[in-house]
This record gives C-alpha cells, structure tokens and sequence, in this order.
C-alpha cells in the first residue's frame, strides 16, 4: 500500500510557484520539478485555486501563481483543499467475529485524534513562505 502524497505533492508544487513569484508556471514545468505527470499537477492546482491558493491564466503567458502572499498561505490551508478526511484511514471493513478486527476501529480512532491534535495546530502555525525561507536563494 502507498501512502498517500498529494499533500507533499501540493505543498512542493506551491514553493516551487512562490520561490519564483515573478512568473507563471506551467503544469509541466511544476511536474518536471515534482517528477510526476502534469495531469496529476493539474488536478491538484485546480483543488488549490478552487481553495483560493493559486490562480491560473491561459493562453502563451499563462499558468500558475500564488493568488495571495505566500505569508499567507498557511500549510493547513493546503492540507484542506487536497486532502479529503483525516490523516489515516481505516480499513472499511474487518471480520466482526475477530477479536482483534472487532475493537481496532475504536482503538485506533483514539490513537489517529491523538495524533492530529498535534499535528493540526503545526499546520497552522507553518506558512508556505516558512518552507519556501529554507529553500536555496534563486539565481
């Protein structure tokens, strides 16, 4: 099973836009970076400006900006328009007369709350310009 990476994907797609603020990006350009396919950018990039985080233009100037300061972006922010749920997911099924299968949902419910009460608050507090200040100048 893989995890799921739409997030780190978004958040790297966005400090790649705001490390070159200037200009546009193209999906492709953004998935060369990421190494994915550019239909998988785009997806995300239509989830993160219908959240209001990016906006894009067509045409040969077209493609992708931040559509507020990158200060402004708050890591939470991202995590909501592509995420869909909590952190985890459990197994929609189990067998009910295991044991072990019967309490896991329960038990593992209260771990996952656990976990993202710590989580959350971090997420919030971490803008896109905090992650895009530990990358290298541009040249």
């Amino acid at each position: 099973m893989a995890a799921n990476s739409r997030f780190a994907v978004a958040v790297h797609a966005l400090a790649l836009i705001a490390w070159h603020e200037d200009a546009r990006h193209s999906s492709r350009e953004i998935a060369g970076s990421v190494a994915t396919n550019p239909v998988v950018i785009r997806r995300l990039l239509a989830q993160l400006a219908k959240a209001g985080i990016v906006e894009s233009a067509h045409g040969a100037k077209g493609g992708f900006r931040l559509a507020r300061p990158a200060r402004d972006i708050r890591l939470h922010d991202v995590y909501a328009a592509v995420e869909e749920g909590g952190f985890f997911a459990l197994p929609e099924k189990g067998n009910d007369r295991c044991p072990v299968a019967c309490r896991m949902k329960e038990i593992l419910n209260g771990v996952f709350r656990r976990v993202e009460s710590k989580v959350l608050p971090e997420l919030k507090r971490t803008t896109l310009a905090d992650v895009v200040g530990r990358l290298p100048r541009s040249s």
